[in-house]
């Protein structure tokens, strides 16, 4: 079954207050209460444009997919891309704020290599 799971952006993204983020974005308080705690069933396409260019991230990184039993299990099912194997969400704002200085400097330089020239940085 197909199901978003929104918690995962939020964590990655460092979002701490997501029902404050969805409802200044424009979107409902309904629906922001629903996407807080991932029991959406129905998104209009323009509101998943919406989420996913305030996230940054496309809607496959909002999306999941886990088989209900029914599905033969199909190593190059399309739909395996959207399956998460890991169940635990990384909560990158809470790893970083744990690591030292030194760490936190190394990871600087690697984003700012990939930010601006898909490499590493010296």
């Amino acid at each position: 079954m197909l199901h978003y799971n929104f918690t995962r952006m939020f964590k990655a993204r460092g979002v701490e207050r997501p029902y404050s983020l969805m409802i200044k974005a424009g979107i409902g308080s309904d629906l922001a209460t629903r996407m807080k705690k991932n029991q959406v069933r129905i998104l209009r396409m323009e509101t998943l444009e919406k989420v996913c260019l305030l996230l940054h991230c496309t809607p496959n990184d909002v999306m999941e997919w886990t088989p209900d039993g029914n599905e033969t299990e199909e190593k190059d099912q399309p739909l395996n891309r959207l399956r998460r194997t890991q169940n635990k969400v990384i909560d990158i704002t809470r790893s970083l704020n744990s690591l030292p200085l030194e760490k936190l400097e190394e990871i600087g330089k690697y984003i700012e290599g990939q930010v601006n020239g898909g490499g590493e940085s010296d």
